[in-house]
């Protein structure tokens, strides 16, 4: 019988990073989360009269869409192309997997309520003003309140799981001492 094959042609049990392309949505990813947690909230923080709270919000839309896109294709190439390194065992691989899947939950939720939110406002989705998405709902400004803090909910439940896998990769690094953070790397793949 022969041994599993990666996307790559390599054996599996020999894989010690991931391929590029998920290495690449993995970091695209992780910006982008970063980039859209922080555009909202320095919003709060600026002088009202720089009026930078609709170019922020807009801003922050945009990358939204972009956002979605990667996330769409990411989720793509990792049920068609994506390496699969091998399971491990015990509690340490549940957590991992079930940090995973919450990671992947909260970034598809998070989208849907963006961008029910701006439909339910009855404000458009413009990115950079270059094109527009049609609106599909019905204004609603009360499902739109309740959409816009389960939006703000979900974008801390996001941070701090992020935060909690990034720590457990530093954790990996620099206490287990194994591959586990140098297998995401650019340079290991």
């Amino acid at each position: 019988m022969s041994e599993p094959v990666a996307a790559a042609g390599e054996p599996v049990a020999t894989l010690r990073s991931y391929d590029p392309g998920t290495i690449a949505f993995h970091w695209v990813t992780a910006v982008l989360v970063l980039v859209l947690f922080a555009s909202m909230r320095i919003r709060p923080l600026l002088p009202r009269d720089w009026h930078l709270g609709r170019p922020l919000e807009s801003f922050h839309v945009s990358i939204g869409i972009l956002f979605a896109a990667v996330l769409v294709l990411r989720l793509v190439w990792r049920l068609v192309r994506g390496r699969r390194l091998p399971a491990g065992a015990g509690v340490a691989e549940w957590a991992a997997r079930s940090v995973h899947f919450a990671l992947y939950l909260l970034l598809v939720l998070q989208v849907g309520l963006g961008f029910g939110l701006r439909w339910f406002q009855g404000e458009g989705l413009s990115f950079f003003g270059l094109f527009s998405l049609p609106d599909i709902v019905e204004r609603n400004r009360g499902l739109a309140h309740s959409l816009e803090g389960l939006h703000d909910w979900v974008a801390w439940a996001l941070i701090i799981v992020a935060g909690g896998h990034a720590l457990a990769a530093l954790v990996h690094h620099y206490v287990v001492r194994d591959r586990v953070l140098t297998r995401m790397l650019p340079a290991a793949g």
